[in-house]
Order: structure tokens, then C-alpha cells, then sequence
């Protein structure tokens, strides 16, 4: 698919709200990879995101070669490291961490990686990354040494998404991470999305359908799950039925 920034804008704009499958390559084998693509297609899931903290099997390449080959939504990588850059994706999330305070996540390792990302035909989509407080150390807020923004302080998330949008960033990300015990609250999501004329993206700690579509309706324009799904691959269903459900 050709301009996925469009068409997530277009998708936003109209009130259409997405889910996306978060994939960890090191979570995913040929066995479970086939049992997940199957899933994925019943549900009709709107993205697929690809990435991980850590790289540990080399599966990377495959993976996406391997969703490609058999999703028509697109496929987009959500880099947890400058290195994780496939041609084989249709697009990548420009990730600059904009909660923290870690030059290295603003502009460093972009720095780094703009070459590769230059010459990889990647649809490039410059995404605010801000980390919210998910009730418990999560390896993004360890790995990224940052601290997240406390759960109970959605003014200071707000204004950090605005000032995103003023920077030229396509997309705001709130996560709590993977594997959080709470999701981002929903007053955050409210006060973020209130100031905002660009698509939200929410993820981390979402378990459950009704979790999910509270979240799409405080405002999010696609709900991230990765997790919950890597448990139980049958929640895929209620999350997407949940979610489309949801009309603004």
C-alpha cells in the first residue's frame, strides 16, 4: 500500500477506528506465525506493527517477508533499535522519544540511522513516542532509561503531544509498554487527544476487548496490542469486533 500516512489520517479523520497487532519476531516461530496470520485475516486487523527492545533471534527479516508474503493491511515496523530496518516493510515508525529526556532517542540514533532509512524505500511516518506511567518498570522505560510521565499528570502528557505536532511530527504513540499492568488511563488519552489534529496511537497493558474500545472511544485512532495476544492469539477477534464497534 502506497502513502500510509494518508490513509491513516484519512481513517482518523473519519472516525474509523484501527487495530494493530503488535509482533515481536522473537515471540514467533513457523508453527505460531501460520496460526497468527490466520487469526489476523478472520478479525480483518487494519495494521500490523513489527518490532521488539531486543533482537535475539535474527527473525527479523523473515518475519516481515513472512506477513507480506500472506496480510494485504499494511505491514510497518516499530523499531526498538536503529538497526531494525527492513526494505521488505511498507513503512516504519520514525520513533522520537519525546516524554524523556534522552538526546540519544531524539535525535541521536535517527542520526545514525537516516542513511539506511534513505536509501531502504521505507514510507518514513515521524511518530512522538511518549511513555505514560503502566504501574510497573517496563523494559522501554528501562532500555530507554527515561522515566515515564506520571499516569496522573495528563497536562504535562497533553502539552508534550502538542508540542509534537508543533515539531512537524505525523503521529503522537502513548505507551504504557509491553507488558504493563495498567493501560494508559483514559483522562490521559482525553487531554492528549483534545489537543491534537493528528492521529493517536495508543498501546501497552491492554488485555481485554472492553479495555480496547474504552480507549478508542476516549479518543485513540488505533489501539496497539501485542502482549495479550502473544497469550491468547483468540482475543484478536473480540479486540477487532470491540474496536470497530466504535464510531465518532
Amino acid at each position: 500500500m502506497s502513502n500510509i500516512q494518508n490513509y491513516i489520517n484519512q481513517a482518523a479523520s473519519s472516525g474509523k477506528k484501527q487495530l494493530a497487532v503488535l509482533i515481536d519476531p522473537d515471540k514467533v516461530d513457523d508453527q505460531n506465525i501460520a496460526s497468527l496470520i490466520g487469526k489476523i485475516k478472520e478479525a480483518h486487523v487494519d495494521l500490523i506493527f513489527v518490532g521488539g527492545s531486543l533482537m535475539i533471534h535474527n527473525n527479523f527479516e523473515k518475519t516481515i517477508h513472512t506477513l507480506k508474503k500472506q496480510l494485504d493491511c499494511p505491514v510497518i515496523i516499530f523499531p526498538g533499535h536503529p538497526m531494525q530496518i527492513s526494505a521488505k516493510a511498507d513503512a516504519i515508525l520514525l520513533l522520537s522519544l519525546i516524554s524523556g529526556r534522552n538526546a540519544d532517542l531524539l535525535i541521536g540514533q535517527h542520526v545514525h540511522a537516516a542513511p539506511l532509512l534513505r536509501f531502504s524505500g521505507l514510507e518514513i511516518m515521524p511518530t512522538g513516542y511518549i511513555l505514560i506511567d503502566g504501574d510497573m518498570p517496563t523494559t522501554v522505560s528501562y532500555i530507554s532509561n527515561t522515566q515515564p510521565i506520571p499516569k496522573d499528570k495528563p497536562e504535562i502528557a497533553a502539552c508534550t503531544a502538542m508540542a509534537g505536532e508543533m515539531l512537524g511530527l505525523k503521529n503522537i504513540y502513548l505507551e504504557a509498554g509491553s507488558g504493563a499492568k495498567a493501560a494508559v488511563p483514559i483522562p490521559v488519552i482525553k487531554a492528549v487527544k483534545d489537543q491534537l489534529s493528528i492521529p493517536l496511537i495508543v498501546g501497552g497493558g491492554i488485555k481485554d476487548a472492553p479495555t480496547a474500545k474504552a480507549i478508542a472511544e476516549a479518543g485513540a485512532d488505533i489501539i496497539v496490542v501485542g502482549s495479550a495476544i502473544e497469550q491468547d492469539i483468540s482475543l484478536i477477534q473480540s479486540l477487532a469486533e470491540a474496536i470497530h464497534s466504535v464510531a465518532i
